[in-house]
């Protein structure tokens, strides 16, 4: 007899059931509420992606931001300074905010060279800031409230006005909070503190948030039983974010700066068209960071005292951008006031308070209900729209027209077309090259002027040289210099 006829006729034994018993464990594994959190960031950086790159490969490019840390990057990944011209030729970019922590991208941009790069790092980091998140709140609140309170916080609108936005160096913040922030509701205390260290790293005022931390730990000893070692790490952690925080505006962004000082201290101490945030935006602003997000109920826990810096130098400023909730600004927020809700959350089911108990069991599904009705407005509904996915004839005849600018050329460009030549291309801010003559300008054609008074607009501004059109495409146009 075989071994598979003995398999078959041999009683109780099944191959059928056998194999069934041995996947069941594996398929557990993928499909449980453990891997609940993987599965959710893996359909975050899918959407994230999707929204960034669509954006990117329609020109729709919001900022210069993007610009400035490709070349930071692209810099990094070549073994150099990272020089970022668009700052002004030769701006060395740790004299303009303290990011040193972007070149860990910079072994991807050196085999994927290109702004795609640095979106789909900035998704990947996103996505990853949402597994403690769930985990935690799963964790405390059971699968079904712990997977709502993830899906809200991937859907919120601070992560997705950040995700729309280009890329920012805060993206780094974003995992590096919310997995310090799960160590401290899991008295993880040494974790905790290794989490928020790197924080230093990502941006100049972040030391005051790791420091935030810091007081968020002792704060959180307190009246329990007594642990020296823990205490001395949270008191370590409050000194060294605070000592970061002064070496870095005091020394090292000076020393490469070509100023010799902090160019963001006029956004606190200078003037503006108002010198102070208005009341109503103020509390605008609060009530959208607390209200969709945590119903409010994060103002029972103590965790909340981490947005605080956040909350605190962008309201100090005189700055509008800062103030309201558009731009990046507010996604360092969302993975605090979605941890600092599930830890409210956790508290509130033990009241004694009938009422209480009863809207903390309701809130999660009330959360991803505004998430999901907020998004309506916001850049992932994008992705039903069908025109998301296509790319306008302007754009195709604008991209063959940056096309004919040859590699290694010094190019004066405005928003548009910096995304598509900072990679092969020396990228100048339009009307701040310095006395740096460029080869080309590449800009945007506005209020319909002819192409012949945009050239004679860069020649009155590098004076002695001579530009000619060398096309006009898609509401762009490309000037070269002929002399």
């Amino acid at each position: 007899m075989d071994s598979a006829a003995a398999a078959v006729s041999a009683p109780g034994r099944s191959p059928a059931r056998s194999m069934k018993s041995k996947a069941t464990p594996r398929a557990a594994a993928l499909l449980g509420p453990r891997a609940d959190p993987y599965w959710l960031a893996a359909v975050l950086f899918v959407l994230f992606t999707a929204v960034s790159v669509c954006r990117h490969r329609r020109m729709l490019t919001m900022s210069w931001d993007l610009g400035i840390f490709e070349q930071a990057i692209r810099a990094y990944a070549h073994l150099q300074a990272p020089v970022a011209d668009l700052k002004g030729p030769g701006t060395h970019i740790l004299g303009d905010h303290f990011s040193p922590v972007t070149a860990l991208i910079a072994p991807f941009y050196r085999v994927f060279p290109g702004p795609v790069t640095l979106l789909v790092a900035q998704a990947a980091l996103f996505a990853l800031s949402a597994v403690p998140v769930t985990r935690l709140a799963a964790g405390l609140l059971g699968r079904a409230r712990g997977l709502a309170v993830g899906i809200a916080y991937g859907l919120s609108w601070g992560v997705q006005r950040a995700v729309d936005f280009d890329f920012h160096e805060i993206a780094f913040a974003m995992p590096l909070l919310a997995f310090s922030l799960e160590a401290v509701v899991r008295r993880r205390w040494r974790a905790a503190v290794w989490w928020a260290v790197p924080l230093v790293l990502v941006k100049e005022d972040l030391g005051v948030t790791a420091a935030a931390i810091g007081v968020l730990i002792l704060m959180r000893l307190r009246g329990t039983k007594r642990d020296p070692r823990a205490t001395a790490l949270a008191v370590g952690l409050v000194a060294f974010g605070l000592a970061a925080l002064a070496v870095t505006l005091g020394l090292i962004i000076p020393s490469f700066n070509t100023g010799g000082s902090y160019d963001y201290w006029n956004k606190v101490n200078g003037t503006g068209p108002t010198a102070t945030i208005p009341f109503d935006t103020a509390v605008r602003t609060l009530l959208w960071v607390l209200l969709p997000t945590t119903g409010l109920l994060a103002l029972r826990s103590p965790l909340l005292i981490v947005a605080l810096p956040t909350l605190g130098w962008r309201f100090v400023s005189h700055e509008e951008h800062y103030w309201g909730t558009d731009w990046h600004y507010s996604a360092v927020l969302m993975p605090v006031v979605f941890l600092t809700l599930v830890d409210a959350l956790a508290t509130a089911r033990r009241s004694r308070r009938r009422w209480l108990r009863r809207y903390a069991h309701q809130l999660p599904a009330a959360v991803l209900a505004a998430a999901l009705a907020l998004s309506a407005s916001l850049p992932l509904y994008g992705l039903t729209e069908p025109d998301t996915y296509r790319i306008s004839e302007g754009v195709k005849a604008t991209e063959r027209l940056l096309a004919r600018i040859p590699d290694g050329a010094v190019v004066e460009a405005d928003v548009g077309p910096i995304s598509r030549l900072v990679s092969r291309c020396r990228v100048l801010w339009i009307g701040d090259t310095r006395g740096v003559v460029p080869d080309y300008v590449a800009q945007h054609v506005t209020d319909g002027k002819p192409l012949q008074e945009l050239a004679a607009e860069a020649q009155r501004r590098h004076p002695g040289s001579r530009f000619g059109v060398l096309g006009g495409e898609g509401g762009y146009v490309v000037l070269k210099r002929i002399a």
